[in-house]
């Protein structure tokens, strides 16, 4: 059993904890998290970015999604902890576990900080019931954790009109508007990616996320933004103060909303705020739960914003073919492994315009390891590439004029028939979405089967969704908009489908112990027609790389689906030509021939 595991028991039996719950999330709910709030990862030893530990006082259980389930299987080997792997027949949720498990007159502890007021309430409503009592007031990990990592408190800065496409006072006022509509006094907001894009700043707290720790009170006429007081310079506060911005210390936030006036009106998104937060709300305060109003404001990106995420691609596009080239006319020749190859990508990225840095951690899976569908090498597994089989290679980067998410698998040399079979399905699902004609009203649940439909006619899925929203130098997946045909608990996150909404197209497969196919895109939500039946919408590429020409099989595509990759390809080398070498351009013209 592993040592931090039994150390977390031990503090729970001095506290009288019979349970104790671990999320993933940190202080705002955020997908990815600094090195402090890594609080599972220290009791559990699973590095993934999704999962919630539930510990006994003699065992632990891990529940994780299926982009993980080959990734969490080998660390539990020996720890004490049983894998769950979430939404398989016959496995119970952390709610049903729990609930199954605890008696009356036992307790339950979580740090209220890091769960969402929605799950707690949810905990609350199933095990009060049973007599269970709930403490959320207390870090059992923190006080445990030997040389815990700082909070991190790197420098703001403001991201400038150029790029955002509006000021933080005309967001501002479109907040109020909704506020106004919802006869609200008060609108709290924890969601840091929104705080970012409503104030107009970015931060470094989180990897490979540009967002600052902070927390965020408004009302008609204040703006109080609390955050650490040394990550916001004498120049930023100038800036952000002379806008009308109160800044305030980062915990100061708690007091403030306790203190708020009896008969007050306060918005929050019970999703996207902290248990701990929305139980210092005074009785006498009404709540109004309902989703953030920055939520949609953000997800549509505004025509500025369109256009520089063009430009980011483009960009991109560059760092991406040329890595292509350099991997297709190099391997087999050189020593090349899974991290080497993510370096020179890296390096060829750093090369492009307003480059800042990774989007999130890359992928480049070689052979089995691309059916773990977030594998992320090491020094322990990290494999030499062969010339043959597959690459599968997810990366992105944050520029100034936008975030970038790609995935292309690379033929490294021969191809079986089935893995050419099973390219070409991937590749005509993603284009079966990419070229749809839709009505205004579609939600992403509406078209998901448009991506599905070619591998589940061969008896094929894959266990994840197909497409999710991408932030303007913000969170890499952000919502509400998606495709996925499994609705999502979570308010708001069946949208419809708006024009200047960007998501990423990428269906794949997973043979375990074979190989993955993923073919990723990102795509922009653009008007297409209108006529009686009402307005149409249709998506653009973002997206300027090549799909591999020798992992198709073109008799089993459509006519339509030939011309709309041959169109692609054709777009792809007048974009990028221009910036690449005479070899790396004769290579991109062949990649891109007509087929």
């Amino acid at each position: 059993m592993r040592r931090e595991l039994q150390m977390l028991q031990n503090r729970m039996r001095e506290e009288q904890v019979d349970a104790y719950l671990i999320m993933t999330d940190d202080f705002h709910g955020s997908e990815y998290v600094g090195d402090y709030f890594k609080s599972r990862k220290y009791i559990s030893g699973f590095t993934g970015s999704a999962g919630t530990l539930v510990v006994l006082k003699d065992r632990a259980g891990l529940w994780t999604d299926g982009r993980y389930f080959l990734q969490a299987t080998p660390p539990q080997a020996g720890s004490g902890i049983t894998l769950y792997r979430s939404g398989q027949p016959g496995v119970p949720t952390v709610e049903e576990f729990l609930s199954g498990r605890m008696d009356a007159g036992q307790t339950l502890g979580f740090d209220g900080r890091c769960v969402m007021a929605d799950y707690a309430d949810g905990l609350r409503d199933i095990l009060e019931e049973k007599g269970v009592t709930i403490r959320s007031d207390f870090d059992l990990v923190g006080d445990i954790w030997e040389s815990r990592p700082i909070l991190s408190r790197e420098k703001v800065w403001i991201l400038d009109e150029r790029y955002t496409g509006a000021s933080r006072k005309e967001k501002i006022a479109r907040v109020r508007e909704v506020l106004e509509q919802k006869s609200a006094d008060w609108f709290l907001l924890a969601s840091l990616e929104d705080i970012c894009w409503l104030l107009n700043v970015r931060g470094n707290d989180v990897e490979c996320t540009p967002v600052v720790l902070s927390y965020l009170l408004m009302s008609g006429s204040r703006v109080c933004w609390y955050v650490q007081p040394e990550a916001v310079s004498a120049v930023v506060r100038h800036i952000l103060e002379k806008d009308g911005i109160e800044i305030r210390g980062y915990d100061q936030v708690y007091a403030d909303v306790s203190a708020l006036a009896p008969g007050n009106r306060i918005l929050y998104d019970r999703y996207h705020v902290n248990d701990a937060l929305v139980r210092c709300v005074p009785s006498s305060v009404t709540v109004i739960d309902a989703q953030n109003p920055t939520t949609l404001l953000k997800a549509v990106k505004n025509p500025v914003e369109v256009e520089n995420e063009r430009f980011a691609h483009i960009c991109d596009g560059v760092a991406v073919t040329k890595f292509l080239f350099w991997l297709k006319t190099h391997v087999g020749k050189e020593e090349i492994t899974e991290i080497s190859a993510a370096d020179y990508l890296e390096e060829c990225r750093r090369e492009q315009e307003n480059y800042i840095g990774p989007s999130f951690a890359p992928i480049l899976a070689y052979g089995e390891h691309g059916a773990i569908v977030h594998y992320s090498a090491d020094e322990e597994t990290d494999i030499p590439l062969r010339p043959e089989g597959f690459l599968l290679a997810d990366t992105g980067g944050h520029y100034l004029t936008g975030t970038t998410d790609i995935t292309r698998t690379i033929a490294l040399g021969p191809l079986t028939r089935k893995e050419k079979e099973l390219y070409t399905m991937v590749l005509k699902g993603h284009i079966q979405l990419a070229d749809a004609r839709f009505l205004k009203g579609c939600t992403g649940m509406t078209l998901d089967g448009l991506a599905r439909t070619p591998l589940w006619e061969r008896g094929y899925d894959y266990n994840h969704g197909t497409g999710h929203g991408v932030g303007y130098l913000l969170s890499v997946h952000e919502g509400p908009n998606s495709f996925r045909y499994r609705p999502v608990k979570k308010r708001g996150y069946d949208c419809i489908i708006e024009e200047g909404m960007i998501t990423s197209d990428e269906p794949g497969v997973y043979l375990e112990g074979e190989f993955g196919i993923r073919l990723e895109n990102m795509i922009v939500c653009v008007k297409d027609m209108e006529n009686g039946y009402g307005s149409f919408l249709r998506f653009e590429p973002l997206t300027m790389v090549p799909f591999d020409l020798e992992a198709i099989l073109p008799e089993l595509m459509t006519e339509k689906e030939l011309q709309w990759l041959n169109d692609y390809h054709q777009k792809v080398f007048r974009v990028l030509s221009p910036y690449m070498s005479l070899e790396e351009r004769r290579w991109l013209e062949k990649c891109t021939r007509a087929i």
